[in-house]
């Protein structure tokens, strides 16, 4: 029994403690940017709409935002600024920066645009020049068969001929029932009788 001697002490002493008074007090102030120390954190909101969960069917999602934490804050380890120059802003990604636009990068970009519209058509020109080239060389191709096809029927036709040629041509005898012909006395330019065994 003697647990239940405790159990008014426990009472009288919570009723006894005074109740402990909330006190504010203002945080320091963060460190900023100063002298290019710190490059602080980028946060992005992004805006969502209702949505189911995708591992619950029974929970629905209202409206809502979600911010996104998109640099962590990090040392500059630039050296020192100059007095007169301001702290360089943080670095951001590339893709989300907007280009920077002056009249040298203008003149250079409508230059490159110029060299590469020249390329371009010096391209379809070359290309309709290799085309042309193309059909030429199948042409030549196409004579110089036909070429080398003629040279050789031509040098057929040459050793016909030249067989024809050395080949004696071969005595032709009369026709039976015509009268073989009557060779004529030759006349002599001299005074000298004709020898009777000439023909």
């Amino acid at each position: 029994m003697k647990p239940c001697y405790l159990i008014p002490l426990l009472f009288l002493s919570a009723c006894a403690s005074t109740t402990p008074k909330l006190t504010l007090s203002p945080l320091p102030t963060p460190l900023e940017h100063t002298d290019g120390i710190r490059y602080p954190e980028v946060l992005h909101p992004y805006h969502l709409g209702r949505y189911a969960d995708p591992n619950d069917d029974a929970i629905l999602h209202e409206q809502h935002v979600v911010y996104r934490v998109e640099e962590t804050p990090r040392w500059d380890l630039h050296p020192g600024h100059a007095e007169n120059n301001p702290p360089a802003p943080p670095s951001r990604d590339a893709a989300f920066a907007p280009t920077p636009v002056n009249d040298a990068i203008l003149a250079e970009v409508n230059s490159q645009r110029l060299a590469t519209t020249q390329i371009m058509m010096q391209a379809g020109t070359l290309s309709t020049a290799l085309a042309e080239f193309k059909a030429a060389l199948s042409q030549t191709k196409t004579n110089f068969q036909e070429t080398a096809a003629l040279r050789l029927t031509v040098n057929d036709l040459q050793r016909r001929l030249d067989r024809l040629a050395a080949t004696p041509p071969p005595a032709t005898n009369p026709p039976p029932g015509t009268n073989p012909p009557v060779c004529a006395p030759s006349l002599s330019t001299t005074n000298e009788p004709a020898d009777s065994l000439s023909p």
